[in-house]
């Protein structure tokens, strides 16, 4: 056809009607729905599936795990012929070598079955046990033997221990015990044994049936009753090889006749730095001591001292030149002479000398006390240190060092006199820095007729890090030993607070708690500087009390004489600035008042620990001011842990503290005691 003819045909579009579209969609709509639904109904009935066979598999069902098996086989690729499975393990042995995973034991004969025999595959030529071993077995089935009557039986099989590696370790020392001792072996073994399944017959008690450990005789004592005995006492030590703490005194290691002279002195219940203290030290251990003031940290140390003493020969007119058998140290003269006095008390029956070396008397009196010998000589660092030097004293059988207060006698500068007297000690018995030196038979033996090993103690309320310098430096791995929580204050003082601006104020406020006569005498009033100590003391007298003023500037005399007459009950307030915050003894006192607030939460802790004391409670009230900033921040912590001493709205929202002061603050920093506003020297302690 021409292309001039050719004509386009006419096209006839039709397009759906809007009934028709719609019920095409509503047809796909239903489509898909269908498909969600099926695939839907397939989930749920393979999550079926799974959780039957999960039943089934729990249950043991054999044809179930058959069933998973086939499944897992059917998505793994296919098994290989048997050419081919040689093929693949001979290129494996090439290059990887055998499979492990395989045994590749073959018995060399066949396993026989018969009614008295039963075969595991080898004969007796393939016994590798020597002749000791079957002798050690057939030791081990002896000591067995006498228990199998009280022990029960399992499958025709006695049932010895639910803890074997225990049973193991008894019968070891057990048999260890019978070699070493041919004559008398076979006894200590099956003792050795007897105290293992007695153990174990009561640690298979039920637990309705167990005691508590005040019920229970020492012999009967585990684990978990030492752990509740501790608690009990807020006992917490740290060290390797820590014997348990001492229940009561007749069940302690000390000598009878020593138990006798404490019972005459009056020591009824020993206190927990007591009974864990004393353990310890008669181990000829190294020792840091952490308490609280008036814990009875004296009688701690003093005990365990005199028991090392009776072992030592008397001394004589040659070896009294030599110096004493033991040094204990304090930082204050007060407190020294305290120290004698408790000494005196348990020494003198036994004939024992104690000397004080402090300041204040006189040199010539103390030289002269010092040649007629003395067992035990309590000093401060500074006069001893005098004496040292001036050769009138020499420690060269000295074994025997005691620091009581030692973070106050860092607080007082004492820490170059500390080294000096410890340096002039002998060094030939210090012991190694190894775990010899928790080793009880070899620090408690003696390396000549006078000597052995140096023991060192430290009792300490706090631990600052120049108390730990000085630990490090002649302790030798020290059981340290913290009752409480170390440098917190005990829980039987009520701690007040209140704000009071101006000295005037105070006054009058402490002049209207004195004339309420609420809290009985004695009573202890502490102030910052030594020229308050006169002043608040004239205000004192004019409320109607009787008081007593103690500082530096008082001679040794007169500070003896004040804390007597408060001691007599013939002064009812003690008027003293931080020398009577440390190791001043003064029985029933019902009050502590800080008149100012002491520059150290370290100090504070030691004032209101004159109260408090030997289990009675005491209370504690201590003015505030805008130059005390820097230390209410740890007031507040102290006193929220309390449980009964109740924090004021005031301290609580006051903006010093909310957070702790950084360090060269007046006294908040760590070393608040020693850099801080000068109440060390400004005091007159040295």
């Amino acid at each position: 056809m021409p292309a001039e003819n050719f004509v386009l045909p006419k096209l006839k579009l039709k397009f759906p009607s809007k009934a028709e579209r719609e019920e095409r969609e509503r047809k796909k709509e239903l489509e898909k729905q269908h498909e969600e639904e099926e695939l839907r109904r397939k989930k749920e009935q393979e999550a079926k599936k799974a959780a039957e066979l999960r039943d089934a598999l729990r249950r043991g069902d054999f044809a179930a795990r058959e069933h998973r098996k086939r499944a897992q086989d059917d998505t793994k690729e296919p098994r290989r012929t048997a050419v081919e499975q040689e093929q693949y393990d001979q290129l494996r042995m090439k290059h990887y070598g055998p499979d492990r995973t395989k045994s590749t034991f073959v018995p060399k004969k066949k396993r026989r079955r018969g009614v008295n025999e039963f075969n595991f595959g080898w004969d007796d030529s393939e016994d590798t046990r020597t002749a000791q071993h079957l002798a050690d077995a057939d030791s081990q089935l002896a000591l067995r033997k006498p228990y199998e009557s009280r022990l029960t039986t399992k499958n025709g099989f006695h049932v010895y221990s639910q803890e074997p590696e225990w049973e193991l370790q008894a019968l070891m020392k057990a048999d260890a015990a019978e070699k070493a001792d041919p004559t008398h072996g076979r006894e200590r073994a099956r003792a050795i044994m007897d105290e293992y399944y007695r153990g174990l017959e009561q640690r298979n008690k039920p637990l309705h049936n167990m005691k508590h450990w005040s019920e229970k005789p020492l012999s009967e004592m585990r684990e978990r009753d030492w752990r509740i005995f501790k608690e009990d006492f807020s006992i917490a030590t740290k060290g390797g090889q820590i014997p348990d703490p001492m229940r009561r005194w007749r069940e302690s290691a000390l000598p009878s006749r020593l138990l006798d002279v404490i019972e005459s002195v009056g020591y009824n219940e020993p206190s927990p730095i007591q009974r864990a203290a004393i353990p310890i030290a008669l181990q000829g251990r190294d020792l840091i001591g952490i308490a609280v003031t008036g814990s009875g940290k004296t009688a701690a140390f003093l005990l365990p001292l005199l028991v090392y003493i009776q072992k030592l020969p008397p001394l004589d007119d040659v070896s009294k030149n030599d110096g004493p058998y033991a040094l204990i140290l304090a930082p204050t003269r007060e407190l020294a002479q305290q120290i004698e006095t408790e000494a005196h008390k348990f020494a003198t029956p036994f004939g024992y000398k104690v000397v004080s070396i402090v300041g204040g008397h006189s040199l010539e009196e103390q030289a002269f006390a010092l040649s007629n010998g003395a067992e035990i000589i309590v000093a401060t660092p500074g006069r001893l240190v005098d004496c040292i030097e001036r050769r009138l004293l020499v420690l060269s059988q000295c074994c025997y060092v005691i620091m009581d207060e030692a973070d106050r006698m860092i607080d007082l500068g004492f820490e170059e006199p500390l080294n000096k007297i410890l340096d002039a000690m002998p060094t030939a018995n210090i012991k190694p820095d190894s775990d010899e030196a928790e080793d009880t038979k070899a620090m408690t033996r003696f390396l000549g007729e006078r000597t052995r090993y140096r023991q060192t103690m430290m009792y300490t309320a706090t631990m600052p890090p120049l108390v730990e310098k000085i630990a490090k430096r002649y302790l030798r791995r020290p059981a340290i030993v913290t009752i409480g929580n170390a440098g917190e204050a005990v829980d039987t003082v009520e701690q007040r607070v209140e704000f009071i601006a101006g000295e005037d104020r105070r006054k009058d406020r402490l002049r209207e708690i004195l004339q309420a006569n609420q809290y009985k005498p004695p009573i202890i009033v502490f102030v910052n500087i030594k020229r308050n100590c006169e002043m608040v003391a004239r205000d004192v007298r004019a409320a109607g009390r009787n008081p007593v003023t103690l500082h530096g500037s008082k001679t040794q005399e007169q500070r003896e004489l004040a804390l007597e007459k408060v001691r007599a009950g013939q002064a009812d307030v003690l008027v003293a600035t931080d020398l009577a915050g440390r190791g001043i003894d003064v029985a029933d006192v019902s009050l502590v008042i800080n008149f100012n607030m002491a520059t150290s939460i370290e100090q504070y802790t030691h004032r209101i620990g004159r109260t408090g004391r030997a289990g009675k409670s005491g209370v504690a009230i201590t003015f505030l001011g805008s130059e005390d900033n820097d230390v209410l921040y740890d007031l507040k912590q102290m006193i929220s842990k309390s449980s009964i001493s109740k924090l004021s709205e005031e301290l609580r929202r006051h903006e010093a503290a909310q957070q702790k002061p950084t360090k060269g603050g007046k006294g908040g920093g760590d070393f608040g005691t020693i850099t801080g506003g000068g109440s060390g020297k400004s005091n007159g302690f040295r």
